[in-house]
């Protein structure tokens, strides 16, 4: 099972995820967000860096221009769309990198094929997150996965949302031939965009 680890802030920790065999770290450049890069991070460091991971950048509705400079200024690899984005962006970006789209489950109603149908020739990976009302980008909270279960899907996914340590037996157990890793973010914090290594450790090793 995959682990995306999304809200980094310090060249540290990247460097520690990257030590704990991390798969991808996800860099947020949507302003709003308290985890937010703006200049934690210094470009040319985080682009000449030799990682494993795949440094992944997180956007919500942004401009083309937009990601494309991160891409170039940052040595993205990976590019995370949280909004409206169009399929025919998405398309255009995975001709640079890989991209994953982010869908936002409002109730246990929705059908799931439907939903990322437009998308099925557009992207590498999808992502599962729960929609509030007030939320833009990630909720921190869980949906009900089983949903996913009677859809067919078709494409790598990621389940995010409101994930911790306690869930480690539950993403074990959930089954899914498309289910690929977890997203994981704010239950793994000491501050926001600072992560707890030491609980990062522990749900990597109960996902074993």
């Amino acid at each position: 099972m995959n682990i995306k680890v999304c809200g980094i802030t310090e060249m540290k920790q990247l460097q520690q995820l990257d030590g704990l065999d991390i798969d991808f770290a996800g860099l947020i450049f949507y302003k709003d967000s308290p985890r937010y890069i703006g200049d934690m991070l210094k470009k040319s460091e985080v682009k000449n860096a030799d990682f494993d991971l795949k440094k992944s950048g997180v956007f919500v509705d942004p401009e083309m221009i937009e990601v494309l400079d991160a891409i170039d200024e940052y040595g993205l690899e990976v590019v995370q769309l949280h909004g409206n984005e169009s399929p025919e962006m998405c398309e255009d970006l995975s001709d640079e990198v890989e991209v994953i789209k982010a869908f936002h489950i409002k109730d246990n109603n929705v059908d799931i094929d439907e939903l990322v149908a437009d998308y099925d020739n557009a992207c590498d990976y999808y992502l599962f997150d729960k929609a509030t009302d007030y939320s833009i980008g990630g909720t921190g909270q869980q949906f009900d996965w089983s949903i996913l279960l009677k859809a067919k899907i078709e494409k790598p996914f990621f389940l995010s949302g409101g994930i911790g340590v306690e869930d480690a037996a539950r993403l074990k157990a959930f089954k899914h031939p498309d289910f690929f890793g977890v997203d994981i973010n704010s239950k793994f914090e000491l501050t926001p965009g600072m992560k707890d290594m030491a609980k990062l450790l522990q749900f990597k090793l109960a996902l074993k």
